[in-house]
């Protein structure tokens, strides 16, 4: 948190009670990370109110501060709107000054129309209740308008051409879906680029990524499976997933080439082609 800002959101006040907490114990970042059995990092992301810890994390951090269980009982009035596994990464999104997302099968989030979001959902969920089913696009929308600011994160948008071809919500969904991507590239809003399946083998083909960066903090990556995820800030292994990603970029189509794809996509969508 920038000297002199006062913590506004309930994490960036749960962030800055823990700096002031540790300072008053004496102890460095790095100290208190030995204690909670994490990385530095970590402890500078909940300080800075990017992230939450996950509830053991609060009660060793309470066992390291002798806070007597104070942030493991606040953690609880936290509860995030997002799956478990993906709340440290959305809030994450709002933070970060650069996003480098890849879609292996699906459009990412950030990215998603209310009908393209709603078919996905849908799928997940058949026996869905049509409030909660409200509620999960409603969310998933709120993610997005992080990129209606010009003054947002930089967004490289990776897509693999089945993200273009799978016809996710019917084919007037895909359209709609496919021409926002497009009008999103044409402005510069985001860079786009396409793994056509003539491009072959690459380095990303076994998970979709999101890579984010940040002006005062480590990168972080998230990759993401079945009712899973997983939010690394390894250095080691966000280098890693950093090289993956720039190796399967340097595959792709060009920014030009890869818009006219996207386009050409939508109109096949849009006029009922396979």
């Amino acid at each position: 948190m920038a000297q002199g800002h006062k913590p506004r959101s309930p994490r960036e006040k749960y962030g800055h009670e823990l700096k002031l907490r540790r300072t008053a114990a004496d102890m460095t970042q790095e100290a208190l990370s030995d204690g909670v059995v994490c990385s530095p990092t970590l402890i500078s992301h909940i300080e800075a109110g990017r992230r939450l810890p996950n509830p053991e994390d609060a009660k060793r951090i309470d066992k390291a501060l002798g806070t007597d269980g104070f942030f493991a009982r606040w953690l609880l009035d936290l509860e995030s709107k997002y799956a478990d596994h993906f709340a440290a990464a959305a809030e994450l999104e709002r933070m970060a000054a650069q996003i480098q997302h890849y879609g292996a099968l699906l459009v990412p989030g950030l990215l998603q129309t209310d009908a393209y979001a709603r078919a996905v959902f849908r799928a997940y969920s058949p026996n869905f209740r049509p409030d909660d089913l409200d509620r999960r696009v409603v969310n998933r929308l709120e993610r997005g308008r992080i990129l209606d600011d010009p003054t947002g994160p930089v967004v490289w948008t990776l897509l693999d051409e089945a993200v273009l071809r799978r016809r996710v919500g019917g084919p007037q969904a895909m359209a709609e879906q496919l021409h926002k991507i497009a009008d999103m590239a044409e402005v510069g809003r985001l860079r786009l680029h396409v793994l056509t399946f003539a491009d072959g083998e690459h380095a990303l083909m076994e998970s979709m990524v999101s890579l984010m960066s940040f002006t005062d903090a480590q990168p972080v990556a998230y990759v993401e499976g079945l009712c899973s995820g997983r939010l690394m800030d390894d250095p080691a292994l966000v280098s890693s997933c950093q090289s993956a990603y720039d190796l399967a970029l340097s595959d792709a189509e060009s920014h030009k080439d890869s818009l006219a794809l996207v386009r050409a996509a939508a109109e096949e969508h849009e006029h009922g082609q396979r």
